[in-house]
């Protein structure tokens, strides 16, 4: 090796952010590891590159002793003083040892190390970049299929979208683009394992700030998100600006902003709920698209008795119970609905906990 190859190392360091000292350390380390292997293991050796030259040294250190038992250890006062004349008994002595070829060793070793390291190094800017940016929703292209996982392809690197975050009825095709949610991201060996998901609250929430600047100009806040991924959200919003409508900013000019979320979701229903510090005013909303005649609170067991026309029941409660099951959901309340003239009707057992605020 040479001053071309230190060059060479300093231009890695500007451009990958690999500290050229942290490169030559380890090209030192393993020479050891090289040397040890080819021409004997039993020495104890270091190697040294000069920071300037390039040029490789290997020297075997040896302990001064007045009785030598093994010489590739020890060394005797005598000898010891014919290369440096203070040393004393108990002192190391480097002795060069270099080899003749051992430069062919070296630059292949170097070559190695410096790719290892390179790799490692970027595989490392990537976990640093992605890191940050759990919750965080990022475009990726279809890839392909490992088993049931979809494989998309980042850029820079390709992450998992597991069976169990997708939703069921999408048809994830090669090739095409698609927007995600970073559920996490995790450090391995094999470098950076990120895994994203379609189903969860928070791809509805990231979508929402992408279309609507109030949102991410912090004058609409979502409140809360309550999914039944490929089916129907139901999303609550508040507005710290009293002339600003929450419901009407997510919904957009002729519902173009609602349509583009919609459109991302392949069709998801999605309500947009004006969320109410008013448990019962919230409740009330939060059973949209059903009119809600009276709801009764009773703080004790947490649930809301709702009362609806007779005209509305089945669409209070929704098919199969889902338009109930996301309010309770949304709101954090078990909610009892029963026509004006009918016995209570339970429509949801169950307080279902909030998936995102």
């Amino acid at each position: 090796m040479n001053t071309e190859f230190i060059e060479a190392l300093v231009q890695i360091e500007k451009e990958k952010g690999i500290s050229k000292d942290i490169l030559l350390d380890a090209l030192e380390a393993s020479l050891i590891s090289a040397y040890k292997k080819n021409y004997g293991s039993s020495q104890n050796v270091a190697v040294n590159i000069d920071r300037d030259t390039g040029e490789v040294k290997v020297f075997s250190k040896k302990i001064v002793t007045d009785d030598v038992k093994d010489e590739l250890l020890e060394i005797s006062i005598e000898e010891a003083r014919e290369i440096n004349p203070t040393a004393k008994i108990g002192d190391i002595v480097s002795i060069e040892v270099t080899p003749k070829k051992f430069g062919r060793i070296a630059a292949q070793t170097a070559k190695q190390v410096v790719m290892q390291r390179i790799r490692e190094a970027e595989r490392d800017l990537i976990f640093e970049e992605y890191a940050g940016r759990e919750t965080d929703i990022v475009t990726g292209i279809i890839q392909r299929f490992d088993k049931k996982n979809v494989i998309i392809d980042l850029g820079k690197i390709e992450a998992i979208l597991p069976a169990t975050e997708q939703i069921s009825f999408e048809e994830y095709v090669p090739g095409s683009r698609i927007k995600v949610y970073i559920l996490e991201v995790k450090k391995t060996t094999k470098g950076p394992l990120i895994t994203v998901s379609r189903s969860h609250p928070g791809l509805v929430k990231r979508l929402f700030e992408l279309e609507v600047p109030e949102i991410y100009e912090g004058i609409v806040e979502i409140k809360g998100i309550a999914r039944e991924a490929g089916s129907r959200t139901k999303i609550a919003v508040y507005s710290k600006d009293e002339n600003v409508d929450p419901v009407g900013a997510c919904v957009g000019p002729k519902g173009s902003r609602v349509q583009s979320v919609v459109d991302e979701l392949h069709g998801e229903k999605i309500d947009i709920i004006k969320w109410d510090k008013d448990p019962a005013i919230f409740i009330s909303n939060a059973l949209s698209p059903a009119k809600v005649l009276n709801v009764i609170i009773e703080e004790h067991n947490k649930t809301a008795r709702v009362t609806v026309s007779e005209n509305q029941l089945s669409l209070a409660i929704g098919k199969e119970g889902q338009n109930a099951r996301l309010a309770a959901k949304l709101t954090g309340w078990k909610i009892d609905i029963k026509s004006d003239d009918e016995k209570s009707k339970p429509a949801e057992d169950k307080r279902g906990d909030e998936d995102e605020t």
